[in-house]
């Protein structure tokens, strides 16, 4: 009498592969995180850095002041002393680029709010200025990390802007007060 044979996997082989492939995720999924959290802070400053470059675009293009600034919920900017999510300086609730024109302010572009991201500027708004787009009051910059948690420290997860009198805008990794 000939035994038919069923191919496939024993319990115990299967639980051995889950056990492996449950290791692999535990080691795994630190590494993920970090990635994740140095991609959401790339993309921020990206973000702020294509807006310092259309400003500075625009303000020669328009031959008009242009402004950046952060935003409230309403999409309006907040006042000078005005404090966002962490502080008088911190970027994080958003941005707005307006043009201004006979003295009524347009909207250009918005970026909303993204807390997972601690964005620290030296200034709450820039103002860049025909006939090439300089910005008012000399250098800027702006320092990007994640809020929280001991990625912070890391320098892969952080991204500095710095912006020249003349306006034009510079990424680099690292924080601002890093040597670049």
């Amino acid at each position: 009498m000939i035994r038919a044979s069923h191919p496939g996997f024993a319990l115990v082989e299967l639980c051995v592969v889950l056990a492996v492939m449950a290791i692999l995720a535990t080691f795994a999924a630190p590494s993920f995180v970090a990635w994740q959290t140095r991609d959401q802070v790339d993309a921020r400053a990206r973000s702020l850095f294509a807006t310092l470059s259309l400003a500075r675009a625009e303000a020669a293009r328009r031959g008009a002041r242009v402004t950046l600034c952060r935003i409230d919920a309403s999409r309006h900017c907040l006042a000078a002393g005005r404090s966002c999510d962490n502080g008088v300086t911190d970027w994080s609730c958003g941005w707005g680029l307006f043009v201004d024109r006979d003295g009524v302010p347009t909207l250009l572009r918005v970026q909303p709010a993204m807390t997972s991201v601690s964005i620290a500027g030296t200034s709450t708004e820039l103002s860049f200025t025909p006939p090439s787009g300089q910005v008012i009051g000399g250098f800027r910059s702006f320092d990007f990390a994640p809020r929280g948690g001991e990625s912070v420290t890391s320098a892969a997860a952080r991204r500095c802007i710095r912006i020249a009198a003349g306006g034009r805008a510079r990424m680099t990794q690292g924080g601002c007060g890093a040597s670049a």
